[in-house]
């Protein structure tokens, strides 16, 4: 049996949400990042990253348990101008940012000469039209 989660399962607070094909490719970036050395892990390194402004964007869990403890990101990337986006399962951000726990939030930092700048973008762009 699947476990599909249906529109009505997400907190309509989770607003942009990803769908399955930029949460694909979301992801993918996410664990390329990883292995990069360009991601921090969980809400509080998301937040120290944007405060030091080296975030180039930030992925969070929809189905973060309560959902308040990262709704202070949102806020926080639209004062830093960066972009940001929900994806459905912390689980798989946490298989994606490299760890066998739930990741609630992560941060893809900045990184000078970065081999990942051209999908960072590509995503950046995804992310901002997701918002209009």
């Amino acid at each position: 049996m699947l476990l599909v989660q249906t529109e009505a399962d997400v907190n309509p607070k989770a607003y942009p949400l990803a769908d399955a094909h930029l949460t694909k490719k979301l992801l993918d970036l996410v664990q390329q990042s990883c292995n990069y050395k360009q991601l921090r892990k969980g809400a509080n390194e998301a937040t120290k990253t944007l405060n030091r402004g080296i975030s180039e964007f930030i992925v969070m869990a929809a189905d973060a348990e309560p959902l308040e403890i990262i709704l202070h990101l949102p806020l926080l990337c639209e004062d830093k101008n960066v972009p940001y986006v929900f994806v459905r399962s912390k689980q798989a951000l946490g298989r994606a940012c490299g760890v066998s726990r739930p990741v609630i939030a992560c941060s893809v930092t900045i990184k000078e000469g970065s081999q990942l700048k051209q999908q960072i973008q590509s995503i950046q762009q995804s992310i901002e039209r997701l918002l209009v």
